[in-house]
């Protein structure tokens, strides 16, 4: 089931809604959780068995954590007072190691849940590629969202050892959490310490619900009629041989590539922070106009905002960040960026992909950086744009050969030609939707609606005019609608 479905739309979201405010405080978590297990068990009925697991598997080792740090630290106390004690000095190294072994367990056993169902056919593929073997696995679907969900379990416990989150005590709260159906299935990673507070003490407000419905429109609006329209170019270029793509045409679809991608998961991120703050919950930004970079190290600090913050602080400042020598903070980048690449799918292109963006993002804190900033903002933006299209390029195809001719075909290297009447056909055709998503990926339109804020008395009612054409556009879209693809889906 996904947000843009009628199904969501008109039976399951407002059943949820009621069954929820229908609930005394004591049931709301209760209501969430296993209307979130019903949605995810609609895609994934068998699968749910595994979530579940992983639940349990992180609420006992939170509460083991949590024991073994208070006992080390009651340990230290003793100490404090008499520094000589050597009982107390042993049972806070028992107690600090059961603790650490707690940590590991869990991030071993979600890793290799992780590893097993995403990447085990990966590897033994490439076994048999390397050394000529013939070992056969059974092709396992994908649990959808595992590589969320399982990113999110983990830092509770890592949390909890570090001192940043208490352990959670009620189970159905707890796998609330987890199972939270807003941000299942794609994001945005929210972290436990995020929402702690609001799993056991969230108000629902008028301004909230109101925020959320403007904020989730939005949404199914960017997924719907721009991520989609766009898409079928997509689809249509990147589907012929490379020497029956022109040059401007093959710009034209990786363009038409990079907004859908864009549109399509900015809009299922705006879709789950606004549900959930329909039941009260404040989830963090994901996306902040990542196209008007004028780096590539400010780009992943625009885009898919949630993972990146995930790896800077349970990869990149464990391994040393920047309190290290210029050598090892390399090291530190490529091996962040190699994970980040990995996380995306179990394919050689997304490894590369991430090396590819890895590298620059150390070129840029070696020297780049620095000359980006002195020259012309335009000329910076221009590089930026460039090595993210052709990153697109990278992401889009797990065929390596199927993507190299498509650079060709960009560079007119596939004895292609360098335009014709289909190539300016397409983009006249598409020049309307591609100006909108144009101006849409930038501050803009935020920028108006804020000056219309403080201006215009009549903004609300503009405001709500506004949502409800895109709903209705939207809803007239999905009903003849065949193709309504959601590209994260497979992470």
């Amino acid at each position: 089931m996904v947000f843009s479905s009628l199904l969501f739309l008109f039976r399951f979201l407002p059943v949820v809604l009621i069954l929820y405010f229908a609930a005394p405080r004591c049931l709301k978590n209760a209501v969430l959780f296993f209307a979130s297990l019903f949605f995810y068990a609609w895609g994934e009925p068998v699968y749910v068995v595994l979530m579940l697991f992983s639940t349990l598997v992180d609420y006992s080792h939170g509460l083991l954590v949590e024991r073994f740090r208070k006992q080390e630290a009651e340990a230290d106390r003793v100490l404090a007072g008499s520094p000589e004690d050597e009982a107390a000095r042993a049972k806070k190294k028992k107690y600090h190691r059961c603790a650490i072994a707690v940590v590991c367990s869990s991030v071993v056993i979600n890793l290799g849940l992780l590893g097993f169902f995403k990447y085990a056919g990966f590897l033994v593929e490439t076994i048999n590629d390397v050394f000529g073997t013939g070992f056969v696995m059974k092709k396992l679907a994908l649990p959808i969202g595992i590589s969320f969900y399982t990113f999110q379990t983990m830092s509770y416990t890592l949390d909890i050892y570090r001192g940043d989150a208490t352990a959670q005590k009620n189970i159905i709260n707890f796998g609330a959490y987890v199972a939270l159906f807003p941000q299942l299935i794609a994001g945005p990673i929210v972290r436990y310490q995020t929402i702690a507070e609001e799993l056991r003490t969230r108000k629902e407000t008028w301004e909230d619900f109101s925020y959320g419905i403007r904020r989730f429109v939005t949404g199914v609006g960017k997924k719907v009629l721009l991520a989609n329209t766009i898409g079928l170019l997509w689809d249509d270029i990147s589907a012929r041989a490379p020497e029956q793509i022109p040059v401007v045409m093959a710009w034209l679809g990786i363009t038409a590539y990079a907004f859908q991608i864009y549109f399509d998961f900015s809009g299922y991120s705006d879709m789950a922070i606004g549900l959930g703050a329909m039941f009260g919950f404040h989830f963090p930004e994901n996306f902040r106009y990542p196209y008007v970079s004028k780096s590539i190290s400010e780009f992943w600090r625009r885009w898919h905002i949630s993972l990146g913050t995930w790896f800077r602080e349970y990869l990149y400042i464990p391994l040393g960040g920047n309190r290290v020598r210029v050598p090892r903070q390399v090291l530190n980048l490529a091996v962040v960026w190699l994970a980040t690449g990995f996380w995306h799918g179990a394919s050689w292109n997304f490894v590369v992909w991430g090396i590819y963006f890895g590298f620059f993002i150390i070129m840029e804190k070696l020297f780049l950086g620095k000359l980006l900033q002195r020259l012309p903002a335009f000329v910076s933006w221009l590089y930026t744009i460039l090595l993210v299209w052709l990153g697109w390029v990278l992401f889009a195809f797990e065929d390596f050969g199927r993507g190299i001719g498509y650079l060709k075909s960009m560079f007119g290297a596939a004895g292609n030609l360098l335009c014709n009447n289909e190539a300016v056909y397409l983009l006249l055709g598409f020049a309307v939707p591609l100006l909108i998503m144009i101006v849409g990926s930038t501050e803009l339109p935020a920028r108006l609606a804020g000056k219309f804020v403080l201006e215009k008395k009549w903004y609300q009612t503009a405001l709500s005019i506004f949502v409800v054409v895109i709903m209705v556009l939207s809803v007239a879209y999905l009903v003849d609608a065949s193709y309504n693809p959601f590209l994260y889906f497979r992470f």
